[in-house]
């Protein structure tokens, strides 16, 4: 497991995750939907078929969605009500000029949490505080997760995440 720690205007914490499979990656996104609360926002990366949609999906589950959670790509936001509204975006189609136009601000500071799947495109719209999470296929149904808190809360969330075996 790679550990990465260091302060700077928003203290960082990042370490790698092993996804032995769906279920594995169903966990962390229960764990990090216990955690959530307004306003959070999970930037979500990775290659075609890596696993973004899963974690969402299992993300959703734990909060309480109800119904079918599939990826926003020709809608770019689709909205679901669980513990916490669910804001779910796919920003793979669209520039950072069109996103701009979009108001995604007022997602990310809403009575939600925001996760948005192709994150990369738009970073100068994303929060400085947020948890990045980058999937990538490793073999098979196994993924290495990138987990990287920025700021309060996210930092401890990563820094307090259990092995994988550990979380059920």
């Amino acid at each position: 497991m790679k550990v990465e720690r260091s302060v700077e205007a928003y203290e960082t914490y990042s370490r790698t995750w092993i996804s032995r499979g769906e279920a594995d990656t169903a966990r962390l996104a229960g764990y990090f939907a216990a955690l959530a609360q307004p306003g959070t926002v999970i930037a979500l990366d990775g290659d075609l078929g890596a696993g973004k949609t899963k974690f969402s999906q299992g993300f959703a589950a734990a909060l309480g969605v109800r119904g079918i959670v599939n990826s926003p790509t020709f809608t770019l936001i689709k909205e679901y009500e669980g513990r916490l509204p669910l804001y779910h975006m796919d920003v793979y189609r669209i520039t950072q000029d069109e996103a701009e136009d979009l108001g995604l601000d007022e997602y990310f500071e809403g009575r939600g949490v925001s996760l948005v799947e192709w994150a990369s495109i738009i970073p100068d719209l994303l929060p400085a505080g947020r948890l990045n999470l980058h999937i990538e296929h490793a073999g098979g149904e196994g993924r290495l997760v990138t987990c990287e808190g920025i700021g309060a809360p996210y930092a401890a969330w990563v820094e307090n995440l259990p092995e994988p075996g550990v979380l059920e």
